[in-house]
């Protein structure tokens, strides 16, 4: 999320419609929010949450990586070595090896839990210019990422775990040549779970994209029409959860896809409070872990917070 965002969402009307109850049984004992730090400037960006409960948050301020648990308010500074000259962090997801990818400005980064670089991988120059990664999915044979300045879409490959170069693999106009270059503003990807079919959100479109990643080939997700220009996102077989923050008021998304991902219908719209210009969300359990970043206010106010709700999808849900 960059500041064309934060600026235009300002008008974003404020609506409060949620489906759902915000608790579950199980989670009456856990934190509804959690303290990223208190440190001014920080402004969380990205999240994601391992199996095992361990919460990594990304810092579009400062660059860093926090680190907690669902079970614990408060989460620490995580030492991720070797991105001290990465001044803002965006995307971050693990691996089932507990390995933490994260992307900011140029680089994508491979940390081990105890902090290690396992791998640093610099993209290229896109058409526009120098790249600005906004996001990241992490399939079985390849890490695909998103980029903001440019409407490219990078690729590295993963073989016996090891990541290769980072490379331009898809430039996403081949969808709408006509459409402006600076205004695709590339944000939020997932795939599904065999990695033959990519989810890209476009800010600039207000649209998300379907991309093969056999044949390469882009098509619009239909959504009824609806602005769709997601920032982060999560797929959960064919559910998709995914935060707003332009074209539509501000909050979280769910989608219901129909099996080739091609189409679907916004089943629950979850906007207003707790939420502060969120960016992107984590799935747990029965819980969606939203991130609560004050881009539209920067340097924000401390505390920097992430805000817990329950899944309206889930079964225990009510």
């Amino acid at each position: 999320m960059h500041l064309t965002t934060r600026l235009l969402c300002l008008g974003a009307s404020v609506l409060l419609a949620v489906t759902g109850q915000t608790g579950t049984a199980g989670a009456r004992d856990l934190p509804g929010t959690y303290v990223v730090s208190r440190a001014p400037g920080i402004l969380p960006e990205g999240i994601t949450v391992a199996r095992d409960g361990t919460m990594y948050v990304s810092s579009d301020g400062t660059g860093r990586l926090f680190r907690g648990h669902v079970g614990a308010p408060e989460l620490r500074p995580f030492a991720a070595r070797g991105v001290d000259d990465r001044t803002s962090t965006l995307g971050v997801h693990t691996d089932r090896r507990n390995r933490v990818y994260s992307v900011g400005g140029a680089t994508l980064t491979v940390h081990d839990a105890r902090g290690r670089l396992l791998a640093r991988r610099t993209a290229q120059d896109g058409p526009l210019g120098a790249p600005d990664l906004n996001d990241l999915v992490i399939t079985r044979d390849a890490v695909y990422v998103t980029d903001w300045a440019n409407p490219v879409i990078h690729r590295a490959q993963l073989r016996n775990g090891r990541l290769g170069p980072l490379r331009p693999w898809l430039d996403i106009r081949s969808a709408s040549p006509q459409f402006p270059a600076q205004y695709w503003l590339l944000n939020g990807i997932v795939a599904d779970r065999a990695g033959g079919a990519l989810l890209v959100s476009s800010n600039g479109t207000e649209a998300l994209w379907r991309v093969d990643t056999s044949s390469r080939a882009v098509e619009q997700v239909r959504l009824g029409g609806e602005s769709f220009g997601a920032d982060g996102m999560v797929l959960r077989g064919r559910t998709l959860y995914a935060v707003l923050n332009y074209g539509a008021p501000s909050g979280v998304y769910i989608a219901e896809l129909d099996q080739d991902l091609r189409a679907g219908v916004v089943r629950h719209r979850i906007t207003g409070e707790p939420f502060d210009l969120p960016t992107t969300l984590a799935r747990h359990g029965c819980r969606l872990y939203v991130v609560n970043s004050q881009l539209d206010d920067p340097p924000g106010e401390p505390p920097y917070t992430v805000s817990a709700i329950a899944d309206p999808t889930c079964p225990q849900a009510g």
